[in-house]
C-alpha cells in the first residue's frame, strides 16, 4: 500500500462524511442554488484540498504533498470540462432548477466510486505492466488531438448509447414525481426523467474518466495521492457546477488548453517510461515543472477565452469531443407534474 491503512480509513471516512452533508444539505429543501451559497461551498472544498496538501507536507514531506496539489488541479481543471456536459445535459433535458443539485450529487458520488475502480485498475496494471506508461501516454496524446480537432463541439447527449439503451428496455415516464427517480404510473414502475439525466451524466463522466485517470498517474503513481486528488477534485464539483455556470460560456478555448495539459502529460508519461525502461540518459519532467506548466496552460486559456469573447460577444464555449456530432436532433423536454 502506498499510505498506511489510517490514512485510507481517515481519507475515505472524510469523503463519505462531506459527501453525505451534501446530501443531507440537498435533501432538506431542494431549492436553486444561488451565487452566495455556491460561493460559500467552493471556498470551503477548496480550502479542504488545499488543507489536506498541507497536512500532507507537514507529516510526510513536500514532494508527495506537491505531487498531490498538481494531481488536484489536473483533476480540478478536467472537471471544469465535466461542468460543461452537466450543463449541455441539464439545459437539453430541461432539468427544473430545483432538481440539478440531487441529480450532481448523485452523479458525483457515482464518478467517485467508478473512478476508485479504475485507481484500484491503473495501479495494478502499473504494477505488473510497465509498458503500461507508454499506453497511457499514448492515450492521452491521442485524446489531445482528438479534443483539439473538435474543441468547437459538444458531446452528443441525446444519443448516448445507455441513455438509447435505458429507454428502450425500461418503461420510462415523462413526468418529474416530485424529484424522485424511480415512481409508479398506472400500477407500474417507470422510471423518471431525472434517472435519464443521472445516466447521462455517469456514462459521460466514466469517459472523461478514462482519460483524467491516466493524466494523474502521470504526475504521480502513487494510489493514495490519486485517489485524493480526485477524491477532492470531484466533492465540490456540485457547488463549483452552479458558482460558473454563466462563466462557462465565455471559456471558449478552456477545451482547447485542456488538450494542451493532456498532450503535455502524455509526451512526460512517454519519457518516465523511456527513462525507467530504455536509457536513464532519457529526460524526465519533474512535478514543479508540470505544477508550472498546468498554472500557465490554465491562465492563459482563461485569458485568452475572455478576451476572444469581449471582442465577439457571439461567441460560445463548447465542452469539446473525441468525434464529430451527427446532425442535431430535436430536443426533449421534461414535463412537470400535472
Amino acid at each position: 500500500m502506498s499510505a498506511p491503512w489510517w490514512a485510507w480509513a481517515g481519507t475515505v471516512a472524510v469523503v463519505l462524511a462531506l459527501i453525505t452533508l451534501d446530501f443531507a444539505a440537498a435533501a432538506r429543501r431542494p431549492h436553486a442554488v444561488g451565487l452566495r451559497e455556491a460561493t460559500a461551498w467552493s471556498i470551503a472544498y477548496i480550502a479542504l484540498a488545499i488543507g489536506f496538501g498541507i497536512v500532507l507536507a507537514v507529516t510526510d514531506d513536500g514532494h508527495r504533498a506537491a505531487a498531490y496539489l498538481t494531481g488536484w488541479l489536473v483533476e480540478k481543471s478536467l472537471s471544469v470540462d465535466n461542468l460543461f456536459v452537466f450543463l449541455i445535459i441539464m439545459r437539453q433535458f430541461a432539468v427544473p432548477p430545483q432538481y440539478q443539485q440531487k441529480v450532481l450529487l448523485v452523479g458525483i458520488t457515482a464518478a467517485l466510486v467508478m473512478r476508485a475502480a479504475l485507481i484500484a485498475v491503473g495501479a495494478a496494471a502499473i504494477s505488473l505492466f510497465s509498458p503500461t506508461f507508454l499506453l497511457f501516454g499514448l492515450l492521452l496524446i491521442f485524446t489531445a488531438v482528438r479534443l483539439a480537432r473538435h474543441f468547437r463541439e459538444d458531446p452528443d447527449v441525446e444519443n448516448n448509447r445507455l441513455v438509447r439503451a435505458t429507454r428502450r428496455v425500461l418503461p420510462t415516464s415523462e413526468k418529474l414525481h416530485g424529484g424522485r427517480m424511480l415512481a409508479r404510473e398506472d400500477g407500474r414502475r417507470v422510471v423518471t426523467p431525472l434517472f435519464v439525466v443521472f445516466l447521462a451524466i455517469g456514462g459521460t463522466d466514466f469517459i472523461f474518466a478514462l482519460d483524467s485517470i491516466p493524466a494523474v498517474f502521470g504526475v504521480t503513481q502513487d494510489p493514495f495521492l490519486v485517489f485524493a486528488a480526485n477524491a477532492f477534485a470531484l466533492l465540490g464539483l456540485r457547488a463549483l457546477y452552479f458558482l460558473i455556470e454563466g462563466l462557462l460560456s465565455r471559456l471558449v478555448y478552456l477545451s482547447l488548453g485542456l488538450a494542451v495539459i493532456l498532450a503535455f502529460i502524455g509526451v512526460k508519461l512517454i519519457l518516465f517510461f523511456g527513462h525507467e525502461n530504455v536509457s536513464s540518459a532519457v529526460p524526465t519532467v519533474a512535478t514543479p515543472v508540470s505544477l508550472v506548466v498546468i498554472l500557465v496552460v490554465l491562465a492563459v486559456s482563461t485569458v485568452t477565452s475572455l478576451y476572444r469573447v469581449r471582442r465577439h460577444p457571439e461567441e460560445r464555449a463548447h465542452a469539446g469531443t473525441l468525434r464529430r456530432r451527427p446532425p442535431a436532433e430535436p430536443r426533449r423536454q421534461l414535463d412537470e407534474d400535472r
